[in-house]
Formats: C-alpha cells, structure tokens, sequence
C-alpha cells in the first residue's frame, strides 16, 4: 500500500476547471501512488505560484506535455530510422523522421540529430565526433560564463580535452576577439566553441569562423540558450557558421528537456555515430516527439511574435533593475539574459537569490566578469509564455528591487507576486 508523502495533504487534487498541467490520467496516480502525485501537484503549485525568471527554463505547451506523456515512452529505438537494433519501431521511426525534418527546416541546416538526452549529451558527442583526448580546445572561460562542457575540472570536458579560456573586456563586458585570434594563434586549437550561459549578447559568429579558418580549427557553436530566440528570427543563426551546433530544446524553444545537433552533410555520419552507438544507447523515443511538436510550434507566426517579444521584454527589465540600482552587465542585453551585479545594493549575488526567493521571486546566480563576487540571472522566456507584457517587466524590477533593499518586507512583496502570477497562469483554462 503507497505511503501517503506528508507533502501531498498539502496539494489539493485537481478541481474541475482549474487551469492544470497534468495528464488527463492524473487521477490513475492520484490514487496507484499519492506519494509522488503529492510531489508533482506541489511542484505544479510552486510553478504557478511564483516568478519564473531561471534563464535556462520555460513552460513547455500543453501539446508537447501530450506527447512526453504518450505510449512512445515503452518504445527501444536503439539506432536510427531504418535501421533499428529493435522490431515494433515504425512509429517511433515516423516520429524522429518529422523531428529531423522539422528541425533541419527551422534552423536551415542539412542535417539534425534529435537524440541527444541533453544540451551536455550533445556537446560531448560533438566533441566524441571531432576531437580526441588531448587535443587543445578554446571556449569561455568559466568565470566569464563559460558552461561546465567548456573544460571545468570536475566535468568530462576538462578531463578529456587541453581547454584554454578565452574571455571578455573587463570595461564593456563583451567578448574580446582580439584577445580571442592571439589566443587563438597562440594555441592552434583543433576546435573552438562559441557560447554562454550568461552572456546576454548576440554572437559574432562570422568572425568566429573567420579566426577557426585561421588556425585551421572546428567551429562548435554551443547555442543552448539562443537557438529559440533563432527559431522566431530575434537572435543570428549560427549553423551558416559552426561546422557544429549544439542546442536544447527546452529553454526558450518551450520544448521538452533534451538536446539537439545541427551539422552539414559531410558531418552526419560522424554525428550520428557520436551520438548513438559512441555516447548513448537507445533514444527516449516520447521525448523525440515532443521535440517534434515543439520545433512545429516555433514554426508559426505566433512563436516568431513570442520570440521578439522575449527580447524586448528583457530589454525592459534590464533597464529597469539598472533604475532600481542594480549594475547589469554589458549595460543591457540582446537576448533574453539579463545578468545584473547587486553589489549597488549592497549584497552579493547569493544574499540577492536568498532575498528574492523568500519573495516568490526564483531565479540563478552567476559569475561576473570581474573579481569573484557573483551576480544574479534571469530570463524572460516564461514570463512571456504567460503573457505578460512590458508593463509588467517595468513592475517586476520594481518588485525585484523591493526584495533585495527590504528584506524584512519579503511577505508583503511576496502577495503582490503572487498577485501578478494569478492573472497570468502558465496553463491557462
């Protein structure tokens, strides 16, 4: 007999009529296992109570919830369309066939593997098909923004792979491509990667190509966070560029949570056999799916408004928390990253998450490019996916401001958080 969680007497069951992000067969675990059903109404419960601005997250569609949920998740699809290592795969063949075809159209690349289970998943098999250990790589530097697949000790990159870091102007905070071709020179890296995890401007990546040609390296575009914003025109495509992109499909795509590979012809193969059988085995075949009704729904007009909107309401609380005190890097942002120093203020960027947490206002730390101290970043991608609008990105900086100056007021700023998200829920009736 299930364990009834001391969470889930807290979450009520759902009512008829309220909004709701669960499959239509809740009630089969409502009842089979009231432990876990507690966990996921309380998680449902938090999402809706409060301020979503983690950069890296979003509220995938009720369409693609569908599909992560649907009877391909029983499906083995160890190999590729055609050439399975199981019977019973003509579905889950037709599936990944219009993941592909969807993604290769959206992104104007030649080929595309959707397998990856993660953005991680597909940055290493990028690196599986093009490098080998040892060889010298130049991305970020870690304390600039650079990702943990980017050479940290504690992640494969640094283990495997020579990683030197390049970094941004202290004065302007953006990146410096002269620093960039010395180093470049300097090291003759059999690849280069370009991409941030909180660096909120757009990519020069003709000039990225450029200084690869010069040295003779790869160019891996590790574009997690901008390929949404790639896919509704608001942000510059890399795949023109990179010999290789590496994405997500959650983030501002609004997908589920999984990866994504882009590639020319003459590096399929490579990718593909990087992927599966060199990194992984069988492909989560639901997920696949939902990367297909995802990269569908970017394809539409609604999604190209969504994305621009993204970015202009990051533009507007980026000038917002600049007028509540708060220094915000590269004195804006071009994307749905805004990464702003609350030292202004008086606090370090963990004090700033520990305040505006209490205030039902969630959101990441990150590193800054100068010194140790960190800052904070926030996104605008899942705002915007509950419609608000700019008015409420102006109101949201004043409410970030409140927190952090006034923590003993965090309740009271907590109701009007509340306030707001209740007339923007994100799976609206």
């Amino acid at each position: 007999m299930p364990v009834t969680s001391p969470v889930a007497p807290a979450a009520a069951p759902p009512a008829p009529g309220r909004p709701d992000a669960l499959p239509q067969d809740f009630a089969a675990l409502l009842r089979e296992d009231p432990e876990i059903a507690g966990v996921l109404l309380a998680e449902r419960d938090r999402q809706a109570g409060a301020l979503q601005l983690i950069a890296a997250e979003n509220f995938a569609s009720p369409a693609v919830l569908a599909a992560l949920g649907s009877p391909l998740v029983n499906k083995y699809a160890e190999g590729y369309p055609g050439a399975r290592h199981h019977g019973g795969c003509e579905y889950a063949d037709a599936a990944e066939r219009v993941a592909v075809r969807r993604a290769t159209a959206l992104f104007g690349a030649d080929h595309a593997n959707v397998q990856p289970h993660s953005g991680s998943s597909a940055v290493l098999a990028a690196y599986a098909a093009l490098l080998r250990p040892g060889d010298t790589v130049l991305a970020m530097g870690l304390p600039y923004g650079g990702h943990l697949t980017h050479g940290s000790p504690g992640n494969f990159s640094g283990r495997w792979f020579d990683f030197a870091g390049y970094g941004v102007d202290p004065e302007t905070g953006l990146v410096d491509y002269a620093r960039l071709r010395a180093l470049a020179r300097a090291r003759r890296p059999k690849a280069i990667v370009c991409g941030s995890i909180s660096y909120p401007r757009h990519l020069d990546y003709a000039l990225f190509r450029e200084i690869a040609d010069e040295v003779g390296a790869y160019l891996i575009a590790d574009a997690a966070h901008p390929m949404g914003l790639v896919a509704g025109g608001a942000a510059p495509n890399p795949v023109p560029y990179a010999d290789v992109v590496c994405a997500t499909t959650h983030k501002v795509l609004r997908g589920p949570r999984g990866g994504m590979i882009l590639c020319g012809a003459e590096l399929a193969g490579r990718i593909d056999r990087a992927v599966f059988p060199f990194t992984q085995g069988g492909a989560q075949m639901h997920t696949v799916a939902a990367k297909a009704v995802a990269f569908g729904e970017a394809a539409t007009p609604a999604y190209t408004r969504y994305a621009h909107r993204v970015v202009a309401h990051a533009r507007v609380l980026a000038a917002g928390l600049e007028a509540e005190g708060f220094a915000v890097a590269t004195g804006g942002t071009d994307t749905h990253i805004v990464v702003a120093d609350p030292a202004p203020l008086g606090v370090d960027g963990r004090t700033a998450r520990e305040r505006l947490a209490a205030a039902g206002v969630v959101l990441d730390t990150c590193a800054l490019p100068h010194g140790e101290a960190r800052g904070v970043r926030l996104g605008t991608a899942a705002v915007t996916t509950q419609g608000m609008d700019e008015g409420d990105m102006a109101r949201i900086a004043a409410l970030f401001g409140a927190a952090v100056r006034r923590s003993g007021d965090a309740e009271a700023i907590a109701a009007e958080v509340r306030e707001l998200v209740a007339r923007h829920p994100p799976y609206p009736g």
